[in-house]
């Protein structure tokens, strides 16, 4: 197994211009690239589910390759067969760090970054199998509940073969997929898999496995498409190749049963000694919620993803859900191309009883903040 990290100087420089930004949407993804990487943080379960997939020895031949998390927005889609108006191309749906470049949303970008390696050319170039392994943060705008969160970890794993090895198909997926499953779960694991869609595999499937009586979707794999090859640089006549990806706190979660996604960031020992996969988690202590609601009036332009980023820059992790309680228009009432929006915030710390007077000060400046940055009109 060979390790390979990408040094991006292209990377670094962004990096740089983006510290000496002051603006809200710099301050944030200075934010974001600085929080921890929970897939590389020993005795962390997301850590603990990369250990044991790298561990299978169905995978024992595939290298892991770090890459840059920020990355030009053509690598990311273009490359990837992504169509031109696909949701995740929209400034809604991804930081953007400049106009060309992003916050990486998935870390597939590695098939380009490990195809640039000179040994893995070398390998090719005589005709043999590749396939690498990359996990690490990534970074999607995204509502805000107990399940999700905007920085989060991701696994990716590619295998590529010459026909004159191995002609990758539907049975290569499901012995891929099948391996995932023991390696995380366990030999006694019961899992299925379903016909899915991908942008750039095809066939696809996705499994779902078994944990405490109900069916979770925790992976999606294919055959690499040979357009998506061919934009690689590889040769689609002579390689096929199986890809699958997923989502690392969805299998954390469901194999803890864990109430809250923030619970896996705490340093807190009453819950990190209880972050071990398999083990049913107990709650320390069900602090008691503080909500708060709020009403405005705002453009038809209006986009929730970024009010969400607006009250996780103000609120932080003491903010546990925001809900839409009411949405409607009324042109007599509020005006030509007005929209009224009721939103619930559900304020709760993992760790300790929150009071009102320190919720009341971050409430007024979301509340101050959505009028100036949005221009809205509160009820």
């Amino acid at each position: 197994m060979k390790e390979i990290h990408i040094d991006s100087p292209e990377e670094k420089i962004l990096r740089e211009k983006l510290q000496r930004r002051t603006d809200p949407d710099g301050l944030r993804l200075q934010r974001f690239l600085a929080m921890p990487d929970l897939s590389r943080k020993e005795g962390n379960p997301i850590a603990e589910i990369v250990k044991r997939i790298l561990a299978s020895p169905y995978f024992k031949d595939l290298d892991v390759i770090k890459t840059p998390e920020i990355v030009p927005a053509s690598v990311s889609f273009d490359l990837f067969d992504f169509p031109a108006d696909h949701p995740a191309r929209s400034r809604s749906d991804t930081y953007y760090v400049d106009d060309k470049n992003i916050l990486r949303t998935h870390t597939t970008v590695m098939w380009y970054y490990y195809l640039l390696d000179e040994e893995i050319k070398r390998r090719i170039a005589a005709n043999e199998p590749v396939g690498c392994f990359s996990f690490g943060k990534v970074y999607r705008r995204d509502e805000i509940d107990r399940n999700h969160m905007n920085v989060f970890h991701q696994i990716d794993g590619w295998y590529l073969a010459p026909k004159a090895i191995k002609t990758i198909g539907v049975k290569e997926l499901e012995e891929s997929l099948g391996a995932i499953a023991t390696a995380v779960f366990g030999p006694d694991v019961k899992y299925r898999l379903n016909p899915d869609t991908f942008p750039y595999t095809d066939p696809s499937r996705e499994m779902e496995v078994e944990i405490k009586g109900k069916w979770v979707e925790v992976v999606g794999c294919g055959v690499v498409k040979g357009s998506v090859l061919e934009k690689l640089g590889v040769d689609s006549s002579n390689y096929t190749g199986w890809a699958f990806g997923f989502g690392l706190e969805r299998l954390a979660i469901a194999s803890m049963n864990l109430p809250d996604i923030r619970l896996l960031w705490s340093e807190d020992p009453r819950v990190t000694r209880q972050l071990k996969l398999g083990t049913e988690f107990k709650e320390v202590s069900k602090f008691p919620p503080i909500t708060r609601d709020i009403s405005f009036v705002v453009d038809r332009n209006f986009v929730p993803n970024d009010y969400f980023d607006l009250i996780r820059d103000i609120g932080g992790d003491l903010v546990e859900e925001v809900a839409l309680l009411d949405k409607y228009e009324d042109e007599r009432k509020f005006g030509s191309g007005k929209i009224s929006y009721t939103y619930r915030t559900v304020y709760r710390s993992n760790e300790r009883t929150l009071t009102t007077e320190e919720v009341a000060p971050i409430q007024e400046k979301i509340t101050e903040e959505t009028k100036k940055r949005f221009g809205a009109e509160v009820r």
